[in-house]
């Protein structure tokens, strides 16, 4: 699918993003796709082979770090990424400290590194999801963060704080994990939690007002992040509710359009336009026709399948096929005209939780700071290359004028042809 920028401007944000940028979660239209070609294959840490720069994350050796899920971003030749950690002698019973970094996106060099005060959710008794899910969104001025204490908030591109707002209530499971998303003067966050306490909030992106709220009493907790689509000439919200997905208007957040199915970690994709959509966390994966209205579950599903399998990232589009990755490494597809099985191809190692992206050539990079894969579509898929930087982290990629960016534990990675 190919965005024209009249289109991404109307969509994602105040300021005009530069062609090349990947502004937010899985890229310009989240849907992990990329127009960039020839980027590399293969990358080695240990050789250094296509290993441009790598910069250590805040906190070092000694801090104890949060998961750190949160992937990096790329916008007007700058790297945003955020990072938690526990400073030396504080306990997993402390807030850690929430960073906001910017890296030259060519020379890795850090620009600046600002720190937002955590918000009011404590995590202390449950770390498993960690303090930093959501991946930051950014326009050509502004950059948005939320982190797992609850709190969202505004910075410009060198690092001042221009808002901050407290997310009350957060009755989230686990984690609060979705990811900002982008609409003209708003930012838009999907809060489903556990006691019928979910709602869409929009925030006007200037002052961190609200715009317009949502409630949602019978969404049921979700971890993943909405993506914009072009529906009919129209911009829709696609969002993976618990137990349906649902079409948005992302001017009032009122439901245009519902269709039962799961819903948890995964994000939708547009494809030939119809919307497919899974949970994440195994069972049923759906394809729907988008431009119904109300509960279209029996007159727009064109296919369903009753169980994708556990994988907590999210699928990816090439051709007329669906590739979906799931535990224990295995990419699987189907077809989007008709949900038929298309070829798989196990690949070991690698993390079922960063999401893939996909290039103009029929490539899919699994790729992350840890084990990553590349892999040839066709009638089979082909295994281009495997490759480690010893790294591991479920952070998904990020690319941009011929690098890609993956965030591990300890460094941010820039990969890219070497001349």
């Amino acid at each position: 699918m190919r965005w024209t920028i009249p289109l991404l401007s109307l969509l994602f944000g105040l300021a005009a993003l530069p062609a090349g940028d990947w502004p937010g979660w899985r890229g310009p239209t989240g849907q992990g796709g990329t127009d960039e070609k020839a980027l590399p294959t293969e990358w080695d840490a240990k050789t250094g082979k296509n290993v441009l720069w790598k910069v250590p994350l805040p906190g070092g050796d000694k801090a104890r770090r949060d998961p750190n899920q949160s992937s990096p971003i790329v916008v007007g030749g700058k790297v945003f990424v955020t990072a938690s950690f526990w400073p030396a002698g504080a306990t997993p019973k402390d807030f850690p400290e929430h960073h906001v970094l910017c890296l030259d996106a060519v020379s890795g060099k850090q620009l600046w590194d600002t720190v937002v005060e955590h918000g009011p959710w404590s995590r202390a008794s449950d770390l498993r999801g960690g303090y930093t899910v959501p991946t930051p969104a950014a326009d050509g001025k502004h950059v948005f963060v939320v982190f797992g204490s609850s709190v969202v908030a505004a910075l410009d591109h060198a690092g001042k704080e221009l808002w901050r707002k407290e997310i009350v209530p957060f009755d989230f499971d686990v984690a609060l994990a979705s990811g900002p998303v982008l609409y003209r003067d708003r930012v838009i966050l999907q809060l489903d939690g556990v006691k019928k306490t979910s709602r869409l909030l929009a925030y006007d992106a200037k002052s961190g007002d609200v715009k317009w709220k949502q409630d949602r009493p019978t969404a049921g907790f979700g971890h993943s992040t909405p993506i914009l689509a072009n529906v009919e000439n129209k911009p829709q919200l696609l969002v993976a509710a618990n137990s349906a997905v649902q079409g948005i208007d992302p001017e009032d957040g009122k439901l245009v359009w519902w269709c039962r199915a799961s819903g948890a970690t995964a994000s939708p994709v547009l494809a030939k336009g119809l919307v497919y959509c899974d949970g994440g966390r195994g069972g049923m994966g759906v394809c729907v026709d988008p431009t119904g209205k109300g509960d279209v579950t029996k007159t727009h599903r064109k296919w369903k399948i009753d169980n994708v399998g556990q994988g907590f990232s999210s699928p990816v589009v090439v051709g007329d096929h669906v590739y979906r990755l799931t535990d224990p490494g295995v990419l699987r597809s189907w077809s989007v005209a008709k949900g038929e099985a298309g070829p798989t191809l196990r690949l070991t190692g690698g993390s079922t939780a960063a999401s893939p992206f996909t290039t103009p050539e029929g490539r899919i990079y699994a790729a992350s700071a840890g084990k990553s894969h590349v892999v040839r579509v066709g009638k089979e898929l082909e295994l281009l290359a495997t490759n480690d930087l010893g790294d591991p982290c479920p952070a998904s990629p990020a690319v941009s004028d011929g690098r890609i960016y993956l965030k591990g534990q300890r460094y941010l990675w820039c990969i890219g042809a070497k001349e």
